[in-house]
C-alpha cells in the first residue's frame, strides 16, 4: 500500500514512522529543518514504553507531487493548514485513493471534502501523546498509539480494512468504527479539556488532576463540549464526561497536549477549532460553555487565524 503521510509531525512522524519501520511503503511530507533531520538521519521513533525505532533511509520531501499517485493520504497537519494541505495533495490524488485526516478537531473533513471530494474521504481519528522533540525525532510518551477509522457513513470497507491492516502492521492498535462520526467527538471532548487546561494552566495532566480546582476546570470543558455534541446531534452518552475523566486517571502524569507544546514554543495555537469551537457551536445552540469560552477569550490572541 503506498502511504503519503501529509505533514510529519507528532501523529504523521509517529503512525507514518511505525508503519514504514514493518516494511509498508511510507512517503513523509514534512519541512525546514524536520525535513533536513530526516533526509540526512532517517526519522527517528523515540518511545520509552514502546520501544524505539528509526526509519533510515526515509522516503520524504516537502513536495507532495514527487510521492506519485497515493492508495491513501493521512493528513495530519495543523488544522489552520488544512486547506492548504488539501489542495496541495490533489496532484497525488488518483480516481482510486483514499484520504483520511487525522487532525484535532471536528471540522477538518468537511474542508477537504470541499477540496478533494467527499467520495475519497473516511473518517479517522488518532489517541496518542507525542511531539517533534527535536528535527527528525518524534518523542511518544506512554503507551496509548491508538488509531481509529470507519466510513463516514458508517461501518467499514475494502478500502477501509486495507488501511487498517496497514496499521496494524506497524503494531499501531487499530480499530475500526461503526460509527466514525461518534468516535472523533468522543476524543474531541477529551482533546478540548486537556489542551484547554494544560494550555491556559501551563503544565502537565498530573498536577492539574491532583489539583481539585484544576481538575474541575478539565471536568467542566468535558462536560461542555459532551452538551454541545448532543445538541449537534452526536450519539454521545450523557454520562461520557464521567467516563473520560475515569480514562484520565490511567495517564502519565507528564501527559500533555499539543497545543501546550506550541505555546511553549511561541507556535499558534489551534484553540479556535478546540474550545474555540465549542463556544462557537454553544452560541449557537444556546448551549452554556462558560469554560470553554473563558480558554478561548486567554488564549485567542496567540492563535492561528481562521481562514
Amino acid at each position: 500500500m503506498r502511504i503519503v503521510m501529509m505533514g510529519s509531525g507528532g501523529v504523521g512522524g509517529y503512525f507514518g514512522g511505525r508503519m514504514a519501520a514493518a516494511g509498508q511503503d511510507v512517503t513523509f511530507i514534512a519541512r525546514g529543518r524536520h525535513l533536513g533531520a530526516i533526509r540526512a538521519n532517517g526519522l527517528k521513533i523515540d518511545s520509552r514504553d514502546l520501544g524505539d525505532t528509526i526509519v533510515r533511509p526515509a522516503k520524504v520531501t516537502d513536495d507532495p507531487a514527487e510521492a506519485g499517485i497515493a492508495d491513501c493520504v493521512i493528513v495530519g497537519v495543523k488544522l489552520w493548514d488544512t486547506e492548504a494541505a488539501g489542495r496541495s495533495i490533489l496532484p497525488i490524488v488518483g480516481p482510486e485513493t483514499t484520504v483520511v485526516s487525522l487532525q484535532n478537531g471536528v471540522e477538518c473533513d468537511d474542508v477537504l471534502a470541499e477540496i478533494v471530494g467527499s467520495e475519497r474521504l473516511i473518517g479517522g481519528v488518532a489517541f496518542i501523546a507525542s511531539s517533534v522533540s527535536e528535527p527528525g525525532v518524534i518523542k511518544h510518551i506512554g503507551t496509548m498509539q491508538r488509531v481509529v477509522i470507519g466510513e463516514r457513513s458508517g461501518g467499514s470497507s475494502p478500502r477501509v480494512s486495507a488501511l487498517h491492516e496497514a496499521l496494524l502492521s506497524g503494531g499501531i492498535d487499530a480499530e475500526i468504527s461503526d460509527d466514525i462520526e461518534r468516535t472523533i467527538w468522543e476524543k474531541f471532548v477529551f482533546l478540548v479539556a486537556l489542551s484547554a487546561t494544560t494550555a491556559s494552566m501551563r503544565q502537565t495532566l498530573g498536577p492539574i488532576r491532583d489539583d481539585p480546582e484544576k481538575r474541575a476546570t478539565l471536568f467542566g470543558a468535558m462536560q461542555e463540549t459532551v452538551a454541545v455534541g448532543r445538541a449537534r446531534g452526536i450519539d454521545l452518552p450523557e454520562d461520557l464526561a464521567e467516563q473520560r475523566m475515569k480514562f484520565v486517571e490511567t495517564l502519565p502524569d507528564d501527559m500533555t497536549s499539543s497545543m501546550h507544546h506550541d505555546l511553549e514554543a511561541g507556535n499558534p495555537l489551534e484553540v479556535e477549532w478546540l474550545s474555540g469551537a465549542v463556544a462557537r457551536f454553544g452560541a449557537e445552540l444556546g448551549v452554556p460553555t462558560p469554560v470553554n469560552a473563558s480558554v478561548y477569550e486567554a488564549l485567542k490572541s496567540k492563535a492561528a487565524p481562521r481562514t
